[in-house]
């Protein structure tokens, strides 16, 4: 019988399975929430018209679908930090996938080593824009001017889309401004959540409890590493401002890239795997789904 000799691996190869687990296993979360909640972007974000509509209009504010779809993903926000934006919302798994094809025909069809990104010096400014058009859809709203907008919207079209329906004649503009975002996520790693995405720029601002919160003791970080700034899709630095800046979209990717380990959370100690949080969030969030309509099987 030929035994087989157990392989040992070095920190940095640990670090490197540990980082591959990582994104097949985030893959595989965003891809269940693809297929069976794709609509809870647009739900969530139709409350928060709803909301500011009925203020336009000085009416009762009443608790239906949209409302609790807002009222959950708010919750859910402040409880356990943007879990909804790294691993279920449809729209930024969409970015993810268009980035990584992106990168891959970089690769081997124009032989670029390096896939392409915007300017780092814009980020911050781009991701701005987000808050701005917020803004512009909270005044109308709460004006009563938002059916002016009907056909421009591009969530609505990608809502369509999923839903496996042609968007009515009329969406020219709004089909439009979706080509358009799709090739911004071509170019630049979550395009959309970053610089446009109006529910995200509502959960910057959600005060998310600390402990939901990563941490980074930057005393104990090599000199000049920034490995973990490299990786953040979101262009954070990494720094506990940052990390409390409300912009982390909570995908962990910082956190198996530092060689010493000094990103964390409570649950990613709590838990002697790292896949068991990312479950047991998965769970929750698929249970609260469920209850609120999210699942197209259900």
């Amino acid at each position: 019988m030929v035994q087989t000799e157990k392989k040992f691996l070095n920190p940095a190869q640990k670090r490197q399975q540990e980082q591959k687990h990582r994104v097949w296993l985030r893959a595989g979360v965003q891809l269940l929430f693809f297929l069976t909640m794709p609509g809870a972007f647009v739900a969530g974000f139709n409350g928060v018209k709803q909301l500011f509509l009925r203020i336009g209009t000085g009416s009762v504010l009443q608790l239906d679908s949209f409302v609790l779809s807002m009222l959950g993903l708010c919750g859910f926000t402040i409880l356990f930090g943007r879990f909804f934006c790294g691993y279920v919302c449809a729209f930024g798994s969409l970015g993810d996938f268009v980035y990584a094809l992106s990168g891959l025909v970089q690769k081997k069809l124009l032989h670029r080593k390096k896939q392409f990104q915007l300017p780092e010096k814009f980020i911050p400014l781009g991701q701005k824009l987000k808050d701005l058009i917020l803004a512009v859809i909270v005044l109308l709203c709460a004006a009563n001017q938002y059916g002016k907008l009907s056909g421009t919207n591009p969530w609505e079209v990608f809502s369509r889309l999923t839903a496996l329906k042609l968007p009515p004649v009329g969406f020219g503009i709004g089909i439009a401004l979706f080509l358009l975002i799709v090739a911004g996520m071509a170019l630049h790693p979550r395009f959309f959540c970053q610089f446009l995405c109006p529910m995200g720029a509502v959960f910057s601002l959600l005060p998310i409890l600390p402990f939901a919160q990563l941490h980074r003791d930057g005393s104990q970080c090599i000199a000049g590493c920034s490995a973990c700034e490299k990786r953040c899709p979101v262009h954070l630095k990494l720094d506990e401002q940052s990390l409390r800046s409300g912009e982390c979209i909570a995908c962990e990717a910082c956190v198996s890239t530092c060689p010493r380990g000094n990103i964390s959370r409570w649950d990613l100690k709590l838990f002697p795997k790292f896949w068991m949080s990312v479950l047991a969030k998965t769970v929750l969030f698929f249970l609260m789904g469920v209850c609120l309509g999210f699942c197209r099987f259900f």
